[in-house]
């Protein structure tokens, strides 16, 4: 629904707590009293989560135009049991280049201190220590940059704004030839190519995996073509062979496919405008005109490049000959969901390979933590993995099977599947004509990618800098089974009927845009489904009455909403427009004396924090 006018609401910012301590600070632990004088702006985010990635692309324009006034505290909340580990938090905020002070929080205190609900979401402190306001999703920093400029203005008037220095400390760095390396392939020559994505990279190998032959890109972040030193990337991920000569690279951050020429060493750009799509954007047409969201990976599958857009749940692909490209599978949905390419639901599609015979592409569902496949006729299909909140790492049937947050898949010589189960530490092996799960080998450090090199596995240790060689076995390593469900604290709600009402206020300064119809867009759904007698499916109100089932005790809610809003200026005949979206997974338990009201705030000034 769409809120009333905003108020200001004073409400005492909690403090900020976390196990785990403060990273970034050069070891200074820090409460909100020795940040008074500063606008804060909590940034609570998970490093598995891609729209946490966006958003910490999108803050770095804030704090580097207010770097006197503001700080950006990342308030680190897990959801992978790998997450929680302190020694994970430290590797992601390198491999992802956060320049301001995190807060590790591996037991969800200060989430639950500021009745927090999705990842991400953002928080507003004023200087005096009171919440200003919450966004919970991505795409809200123009609205938040817009508050700040009126907290500077506000508390520079009355005296209580401190300008200076922020507490970011920048760690040192690590002399290794790579630096978080995401994905590998063997070169025509036998040498293999490496994204080395922290250092914005791609570095050729020779066969032995260690020695370096060159280096492609000019190691700071950028998007320019040109010669190998003077081109640039932003965290390159995925490779795949276009041919003898080329490779296709999947540059992540900068939204864009680029084309390398091995002879030449020359890097051009495929597809992509550096622009992230947000709904509503075209989503077929000439390759270099169409916004692209965070590829992961790259595959030549059916005679086209196909891509693993992680950013908004799908599969596109790129068509060489025609130089377009084009929504292939997904709806944008966040899920677990088979059937026709373009009813199927993902969950950040990470990892591609095709199968021997070219029959399947196969893909590593990160979020649901599931190995999947595509067919030639566009039907996509599970072979392990159930959904967004069970995980583990349990061997045997794979309908019993679990991993934990894979990024990559390797076809072996005999049909079967590799999967670089990256947050079990492990490569596991999918069979398909036994529909058995083994582990092949343990002990590896957040095992990225994995290529075959004659009758041995070469492994991407990604957290630990290297390529890592391996004989396949012959039988596979056993481990006891572990299973795990997302830790979130159940909300307690009453058996029957629910009032969902997700909370919209436009930013000051943006009215809600209705010039095509409506502006807002509401998906209701539950695991299991069974949970909704009533209230399921699709609607452009973002107020819902649920009805749920008093014999299912407990289950999770999955909400989408959309909102579109422009900048109100009749003086402008062509305002900015900015599209808020967030998906909400609320784990729910149905107890007598529940709530019988579900609010979600998508952005607006916070009413109930802390």
């Amino acid at each position: 629904m769409t809120a009333p006018a905003p108020r200001r609401v004073r409400v005492r910012a909690p403090e900020l707590i976390g196990k785990g301590g403060w990273l970034n600070t050069g070891e200074q632990q820090y409460t909100l009293a020795d940040l008074r004088g500063r606008i804060v702006v909590l940034d609570f985010w998970t490093f598995c989560c891609i729209n946490c990635l966006h958003v910490l692309d999108e803050l770095r324009e804030l704090e580097a135009k207010h770097r006197d006034t503001v700080v950006v505290i990342g308030v680190h909340s897990p959801k992978f049991v790998h997450e929680a580990e302190h020694r994970a938090v430290v590797d992601a905020v390198e491999r992802y280049g956060v320049e301001h002070p995190v807060l590790d929080d591996p037991e969800l205190a200060t989430w639950k201190q500021y009745a927090v609900r999705a990842w991400p979401t953002l928080v507003v402190i004023d200087p005096e220590g009171y919440v200003v306001a919450q966004h919970a999703g991505e795409g809200h920093v123009h609205a938040i940059e817009r508050l700040v400029t009126e907290l500077e203005a506000e508390h520079g008037a009355k005296g209580t704004l401190r300008r200076g220095d922020g507490p970011y400390v920048a760690p040192e760095p690590e002399p290794t030839a790579l630096r978080f390396p995401g994905r590998a392939i063997v070169l025509p020559s036998g040498n293999f190519l490496v994204s080395d994505t922290t250092r914005h990279q791609l570095v050729e190998l020779e066969a032995d995996g260690e020695s370096v032959v060159r280096r492609i890109g000019s190691g700071g972040r950028g998007f320019a073509d040109g010669p190998a030193r003077g081109a640039s990337f932003n965290e390159p991920q995925g490779l795949a062979l276009l041919d003898d000569s080329a490779v296709v690279v999947a540059d992540t951050v900068n939204h864009a496919l680029r084309r390398l020429d091995l002879g030449s060493g020359e890097v051009t750009t495929l597809a992509g405008t550096g622009r992230q799509w947000w709904q509503g954007s075209p989503t077929s047409g000439p390759a270099r005109e169409i916004d692209l969201s965070s590829p992961w990976d790259v595959a030549l599958f059916d005679g086209r490049v196909w891509i693993a857009m992680a950013g908004v749940h799908q599969l596109w692909a790129y068509d060489p000959a025609e130089g377009t490209v084009a929504v292939a599978a997904g709806t944008t949905n966040e899920g677990l969901v088979d059937g026709p390419a373009d009813e199927a639901w993902f969950a950040q599609p990470s990892g591609l390979a095709v199968s021997a015979d070219g029959a399947r592409l196969w893909l590593a569902d990160s979020e649901t933590s599931a190995l999947r496949w595509v067919d030639r006729e566009g039907v996509v299909r599970t072979a392990v993995g159930t959904g967004l909140f069970d995980f583990g790492h349990r061997d045997g049937a794979a309908g019993q099977a679990l991993l934990q947050h894979p990024l990559g898949v390797t076809v072996l010589p005999d049909g079967s599947v590799a999967v670089s189960d990256t947050y079990n530490h492990a490569l596991r092996r999918y069979d398909p004509s036994t529909g058995e799960v083994t582990t092949l080998a343990t002990d590896l450090r957040e095992p990225s990618d994995a290529v075959l090199v004659g009758d041995e596995i070469v492994v991407v240790e990604s957290a630990r800098h290297r390529l890592t060689r391996l004989r396949l076995p012959e039988e596979a390593v056993r481990v006891e089974a572990v299973a795990h469900r997302t830790r979130r604290a159940a909300t307690e709600v009453a058996p029957g009927t629910l009032r969902l009402d997700v909370i919209f206020q436009a930013p000051a300064g943006q009215k809600l845009d209705t010039r095509y119809g409506p502006s807002t867009r509401l998906l209701v759904s539950a695991t299991p489904p069974e949970l909704l007698l009533k209230g399921e499916g699709g609607d452009t109100d973002l107020s819902r009455t649920l009805e749920l089932d008093p014999d299912v005790p407990e289950g999770v809610l999955h909400v989408s909403a959309m909102a579109a809003s422009c900048d109100d200026d009749p003086a402008n005949p062509y305002p900015a427009c900015h599209v808020h979206q967030q998906d909400w997974g609320v784990p729910v338990r149905l107890t007598e004396g529940g709530a019988d009201r579900l609010p979600l705030v998508l952005a607006g000034m916070d009413d109930s924090a802390g």
